[in-house]
């Protein structure tokens, strides 16, 4: 998987930036020789800021710039002068990307639409000058709050991708042959196993202009939870699914059977999956005629299914229908996804053992105590 453009999952070193110190001056000029306090306000540190762009696909970017640093706030000066406000970070990331704590594996935050923004980590406040300190019975204040300190976070960053229905099945299945079929994507199609190495998706169009997104996942096999073939990893980006097609080959041994095997597989990776509506498709249906295909139906799931062949084109409307039609029902309709806690399971051994550098700053780290934020 290294040598692949497809990066969805990446851990990252972020840090906000520190707030600047509020000044100490005291105010001096000819002819007013006891001016007062008049020290200013030190500016905020940067946020860290994640921000959805569907212009991006995956988490490549990030791959190579592992740590992610917002500016500290500027110090206040005299005359009340503000100190300028530390650059923000802004991480651009695809839709669908989910951000866990990489420490604990605890979720943080989610971003499914263009252009929205969830702060990360917030920059600390810069501190007050001295001028805030005075009062009738210490006019000449000489001290004033330092900034708040920055906040550093190593965090996991997930991508799943957004789709209506996602493909289940063993390899060579025919699930990249149907998403070249029904879509205008172009998934590698080969007769061995395991062909597709990254999901694939593809805008599926239907009857009066209307569409829906189809994702491809590579394949599954028996053990997989186990990390058997290419595991569960991919198993992630169909967790924003409303809907699964199994697809299962009609010269397979036993169909029934193939098909629990892939249910058991999903209900190990998240117990929630098996909620979603499922429907069943027999591939490569153009082998069997009138009386085996009857006889198959007698032993199949109490699931909807259609038989078809998407090289003669078979059952591909019917397929359609049954899509749309579970895709719309009122049960099938998500008011809120659900968020769960990265299971350390599913995590990507390359990544977490990745060793992340330090801060190489060599800046003096500043005193906080003493100092109550919240008055």
């Amino acid at each position: 998987m290294a040598e692949s453009n497809f990066v969805d999952y990446v851990k990252i070193y972020c840090r906000s930036g520190k707030g600047g110190a509020g000044s100490a001056h005291l105010h001096r000029e000819k002819f007013i020789t006891k001016g007062g306090p008049d020290g200013g306000d030190g500016g905020r540190g940067g946020h860290v800021i994640l921000r959805a762009n569907r212009n991006y696909w995956t988490l490549l970017h990030l791959k190579y710039s592992r740590h992610v640093y917002a500016g500290h706030g500027g110090s206040g000066g005299a005359s009340r002068s503000f100190g300028k406000d530390g650059e923000d970070q802004i991480i651009e990331v695809p839709c669908g990307t989910v951000v866990f704590d990489a420490e604990t594996g605890e979720f943080l935050c989610e971003v499914t639409e263009h252009g929205e923004e969830v702060v990360l980590l917030k920059g600390g406040r810069g501190g007050l000058g001295n001028w805030h300190f005075r009062s009738a019975t210490n006019q000449t204040p000489r001290y004033a709050q330092p900034g708040e300190p920055a906040i550093e976070k190593t965090v996991i960053m997930e991508l799943k991708l957004l789709a209506d229905v996602g493909l289940v099945g063993f390899p060579n299945a025919g699930k990249s042959t149907l998403l070249s079929v029904v879509s205008a994507a172009k998934p590698k199609i080969a007769d061995y196993p395991f062909t597709t190495l990254e999901p694939n998706l593809g805008i599926v169009s239907y009857r009066d202009n209307r569409s829906f997104v189809m994702a491809d996942i590579p394949g599954i096999i028996e053990g997989a939870s186990e990390g058997k073939g290419l595991g569960l990893r991919f198993l992630r980006h169909i967790e924003r699914n409303a809907l699964l097609l199994f697809m299962i080959p009609a010269d397979s041994k036993d169909i029934r059977e193939e098909y629990e095997i892939l249910l058991n597989e999903i209900a190990n990776f998240n117990p929630e999956l098996l909620d979603k509506h499922r429907v069943l498709a027999i591939t490569k249906s153009d082998m069997l005629d009138e009386e085996l295909t009857e006889a198959l139906k007698a032993d199949l799931p109490a699931i909807p299914y259609v038989f078809i062949s998407s090289v003669t084109g078979q059952g591909i409307t019917e397929l359609k229908d049954i899509l749309w039609e579970e895709l719309n029902k009122e049960d099938n309709k998500v008011a809120s996804l659900t968020h769960r806690n990265l299971d350390f399971s599913h995590r990507v051994k390359e990544e977490d053992e990745l060793l992340l550098a330090g801060d190489d700053d060599d800046e003096e780290e500043e005193s906080y105590e003493e100092y109550d934020w919240d008055e």
